[in-house]
Order: C-alpha cells, then sequence, then structure tokens
C-alpha cells in the first residue's frame, strides 16, 4: 500500500494544457516539485521526472513535463539532493567522501519512492498508470527506482545506459547500484531508450549495453546528437509513453 504523503502548495497557475502547481512534498527532508495536471476531467496517467546532474526540477518540467502536458499526462519533477533548491552543494561531496555519496544516493532512491506515492494517491492522477523519465544522472537512478517499484508501468531512460567500464569509480559504483541488474528486474515493463550518437558523457555503447540486458517489451531510439537530446526527441518519447501508459492501463 502507498503511504499517505503531505505537500503544501507554494503557488499555481494556468499553463496552456493545464496547471502548473509549485509544491514541497513532507515526509523526511523536504523535497521541492513542480507538478503539471492536464485540464482533464478523468484520472490521468502521471510521470516522475529526475534530472540529471549539475540541473534542476525545472529543466524537466520545462522541456519533458510540458511535452507530456500535451498528450494529456501529469508529471512531477522533483530537486534531487543537492540540486535546485535543496540545501548543500555537489562540490561539499566528491570520491574523498564516497559514504557521503552512497548515503545521498539512497536518500534520492527513497525520495523518488515518496514522490511516485504521492502520485499514486492524487485524486486527479490513475495510480494504475505510472511512469518514470530519467534524463543522465536521473535515468540511473529511475532505473533503479523502477525496477523496485511495481506501480511504474513505463521508463524512459534518456542519456543513460550502463556505468562505464574500466574505472575505480565505476567499480565502487557498481557495488552500490548496478543499472544492468536493475532493468533485467524492470522486464515485462515498456521500456524506452533514447540516446544520441555523438554522446561523450553517457557514450553509446553504455546505452547498448543496457538495452541488451534489458526484457522485452523494449524500444531504443537513436538521435544525431550529443548528450543534449532535441526537442524531436523529447516530444517523440511523449508520445511513446502516452502509448505505453494506454497498453498498460489494459494490461
Amino acid at each position: 500500500m502507498s503511504r499517505v504523503v503531505r505537500s503544501t502548495v507554494g503557488g499555481e497557475r494556468t499553463v496552456r494544457g493545464g496547471r502548473r502547481v509549485a509544491l514541497v512534498l513532507h515526509d523526511g527532508e523536504p523535497i521541492p516539485g513542480v507538478l503539471l495536471l492536464p485540464a482533464a476531467a478523468a484520472p490521468v496517467p502521471a510521470a516522475l521526472l529526475l534530472h540529471g546532474l549539475t540541473s534542476r526540477k525545472e529543466q524537466m518540467a520545462d522541456s519533458v513535463g510540458r511535452a507530456l502536458l500535451g498528450v494529456g499526462i501529469a508529471s512531477l519533477a522533483i530537486d534531487l539532493p543537492l540540486h535546485g533548491e535543496r540545501e548543500g552543494s555537489l562540490e561539499s561531496l566528491g570520491w574523498s567522501d564516497p559514504m557521503g555519496l552512497v548515503r545521498r544516493w539512497r536518500l534520492a532512491l527513497e525520495e523518488c519512492a515518496i514522490a511516485l506515492d504521492f502520485l499514486g494517491a492524487h485524486e486527479r492522477i490513475d495510480g494504475a498508470r505510472l511512469a518514470l523519465v530519467g534524463y543522465s544522472l536521473g535515468s540511473y537512478l529511475g532505473t533503479i527506482v523502477a525496477a523496485r517499484k511495481e506501480t511504474v508501468r513505463a521508463l524512459v531512460v534518456a542519456a543513460g545506459g550502463d556505468l562505464p567500464v574500466g574505472t575505480p569509480a565505476a567499480t565502487l559504483a557498481r557495488a552500490v547500484a548496478d543499472p544492468l541488474r536493475a532493468v533485467r528486474r524492470f522486464a515485462g515493463r515498456p521500456l524506452l531508450v533514447v540516446h544520441g550518437r555523438r554522446d561523450r558523457t553517457v557514450r553509446p555503447d553504455q546505452a547498448e549495453r543496457l538495452f541488451a540486458a534489458a526484457g522485452e517489451p523494449k524500444t531504443i531510439r537513436w538521435w544525431d546528437a550529443g548528450h543534449w537530446l532535441p526537442a524531436e526527441a523529447i516530444e517523440d518519447a511523449a508520445r511513446w509513453l502516452a502509448d505505453a501508459c494506454g497498453r498498460s492501463a489494459r494490461a
């Protein structure tokens, strides 16, 4: 059973296709978020949006969230620990403090579960049609969360993949969170991998390894881009997710 997650609203306004709500979730540390709700009477599908390293919730809400709103899907973008409105800074942690990194990673996993529980209990959202969209760092986090949470019915991995091989950092990271093991657990639910052929931050071979490890149903789409994916890729992923949420509702 999903937990009851308290929230406070900091502001609300009408946007094209629905409403934009600034809120904070309260279950442990405050979690700032941006909730986008379509202008629909019936409960709608929803996606949790997870940003990349050094980014923030607004980047996901204003790109992926806006595209999802256009196809009738609600979204919640949150600030991960040490990002956006959250206290602290990435510079305060590093490989000199590996246990600090592990604690923050585990906190982020727990907060993603909290955000999904919030979405699943929202009166305007169909809790049987929840999805997750992660970009870069957020896709690594999202793959682990989606594998653990059966309420996630579809997953989009954007500019993400397997960990890089042959580095000490990757060895430590895999001991804490292995994307390949996680994506295998996600088998049976729709997966979309979206990647740039010229990405030098998360290289194409990393995306290929993740996709190869995943079970069906799965789709991979390549774009002539680097680490920043074009607007066309975002719109395409939104349409894919609308279809995937529809299929999961009938499954």
